[in-house]
């Protein structure tokens, strides 16, 4: 089962109209303030510059969605950890993950990445019971 979706051609015609002229940089470099924020505070830094200004000041930022999540839902991910965590207690959810420019605002969805105990390997399945029995 496919556990990821990519942005990457999505991003690439986003980029391509803001060059051509068929978007303008206000419609493309619109981030909320929260994901700002968010990037500025929690993001992984990505590893190049942004695509619009060339400034090396991209984040990625990691929000999760699901319908059991409870409290936990639309929450932003602080650190691997935390996802692992959210992992082994909950059969299925879905993290997105968006790049964010601290300078300029643009952000773009990268990813949709399906976690939790349904999509883990059957390795972990096993440690994942275990130590979800234990709490």
């Amino acid at each position: 089962m496919r556990r990821h979706t990519d942005y990457t051609l999505a991003r690439r015609a986003v980029l391509r109209d803001l060059q051509r002229g068929a978007v303008t940089r206000l419609e493309v470099c619109d981030a909320h303030p929260e994901l700002l924020r968010a990037g500025r505070n929690v993001g992984a830094p990505a590893p190049f510059d942004c695509p619009v200004c060339g400034e090396p000041s991209v984040r990625f930022v990691s929000y999760v969605y699901g319908d059991k999540l409870g409290a936990a839902n639309g929450r932003c991910i602080s650190s691997v950890g935390e996802l692992e965590k959210l992992g082994a207690r909950h059969d299925e959810f879905a993290c997105y993950v968006v790049e964010v420019c601290l300078d300029c605002r643009w952000n773009h969805l990268s990813r949709r990445e399906l976690h939790g105990r349904r999509y883990a390997e059957p390795g972990e399945r096993a440690a994942t019971s275990r130590r979800a029995a234990r709490r």
